[in-house]
């Protein structure tokens, strides 16, 4: 049965879902399985390799940022052909690279119209074109990461068995231009530019006001902020050193294997759950609640070592990954309104990127360093259970007039 929200404009549902989807050839699972034939390409080390990455993320964040606004200004086909293009672009750029200076080129345009713009696009077209089901929507549109980190690494590494590495990305752009892009124009056809939408901000009520400007002087916003940030933060960081986590617990790869279908079952479940408890509760109440399961399997991390420990965090973890992206698509929708919702979120996804940029660095030095697994975990816990407290103590914002 087609749940209401869909039958309500389902080629807006669609295109949320298809882009978020698409926004995998721009992610890390993507990238990270053709991670070894690059480097041994170009004679990269761990080191240069992980910086020339870190880079481009923090390049397309600011790229994001400059460029997130226009989703307000632009109708939503010219603004999805802005992300898609740049997107395929890059995956071509990258899969021609005669040189470093190339591939870090295409890093920054795989990582800005990818995790940035398209995701970003995906997310705030569920969060805007259907308030009364948000929490719904979002969900259905964030559901297109799991779904694309069930097929397309998987595709990657067949193609690369038989072609070489190079022809996955070219595979990646063909597929965005020809097959994808086509398809997303076609659903956001009829969809104008949000500030001409007079139909639109009328639903918007006084929130509608609210503009990027107006959100950074609103004190509420920093203390939402560090909980919207803290799962992709943490996530990114442990997913990084999955391997590296796993040889000082001294688990098998079989394990961290099994683990990882703990985390992707625990995602997809809470997604299922998400949309329906961020509607009748709200994001504002949902999401510090959303960080409690992350928090729980960290402290399991800190104190525990048996196998059973992977797949006990890592499920957690999961289930948080599915509430918290759920409830941190719809907060701010629900605190001001939809007419400058793009100019906000991508203000929000910018330092998300950046976040998760740093991440790998930070918990990589730290191992360096010599810290342990407990002190790490418990760390993260503190860090997790601060930013769920902050955001449970925001005050609602104050209405424009």
């Amino acid at each position: 049965m087609i749940p209401a929200f869909i039958k309500s404009n389902p080629g807006l549902a669609f295109f949320s879902f298809i882009a978020v989807f698409s926004s995998g050839f721009g992610q890390t699972f993507f990238v990270s399985v053709m991670g070894g034939e690059i480097r041994e390409t170009f004679d990269l080390t761990h080191t240069t390799y992980g910086s020339i990455y870190s880079l481009a993320t923090l390049l397309s964040a600011l790229f994001l940022f400059r460029l997130g606004g226009l989703a307000d200004s632009w109708t939503l086909a010219r603004i999805t052909f802005l992300a898609l293009t740049s997107l395929a672009a890059g995956c071509l750029l990258i899969g021609t690279a005669s040189g470093v200076v190339i591939l870090g080129l295409g890093f920054v345009l795989i990582r800005f119209g990818g995790q940035g713009y398209i995701s970003h696009l995906g997310i705030t077209t569920a969060a805007r074109y259907f308030p009364a089901h948000k929490g719904k929507a979002v969900a259905l549109a964030a559901s297109g990461i799991p779904v694309a980190e069930a097929m397309l690494p998987a595709g990657a590494v067949l193609v690369m068995g038989i072609m070489g590495w190079r022809w996955s990305w070219m595979a990646g752009g063909v597929v965005l231009m020809v097959f994808i892009l086509p398809v997303l124009l076609f659903l956001s056809r009829k969809t104008q530019a949000p500030l001409l939408d007079r139909e639109l901000i009328g639903k918007a009520g006084s929130k509608g006001a609210f503009t990027r400007s107006a959100v950074l002087g609103d004190p509420g916003f920093y203390l939402v902020l560090p909980a919207a940030v803290a799962t992709p933060f943490v996530v990114t960081a442990i997913l990084f050193h999955q391997v590296a986590i796993a040889e000082i617990q001294g688990w098998s790869l079989q394990v961290v294997a099994t683990a990882f279908s703990f985390y992707a079952s625990g995602h997809l479940g809470s997604l299922i759950l998400a949309g329906p408890v961020v509607d009748r509760l709200g994001a504002g109440r949902t999401l510090p609640v959303s960080l409690l399961p992350m928090a729980l399997g960290l402290l399991i991390l800190a104190f525990f070592q048996g196998s059973w420990v992977a797949m006990a965090y890592l499920g957690l973890v999961g289930i948080t990954q599915g509430f918290a992206s759920t409830a941190a698509g719809s907060v701010w929708v629900e605190r001001y309104g939809v007419t400058h919702l793009g100019a906000i979120r991508s203000m929000v996804q910018s330092l998300m990127v950046v976040s998760t940029s740093m991440a790998p660095v930070m918990l990589g030095l730290l191992l360096d360093l010599g810290a342990g697994i407990s002190l790490l975990a418990i760390m993260m816990t503190g860090a997790v259970l601060g930013a769920s407290a902050l955001s449970a103590w925001a005050p609602a914002s104050v209405q424009k007039k």
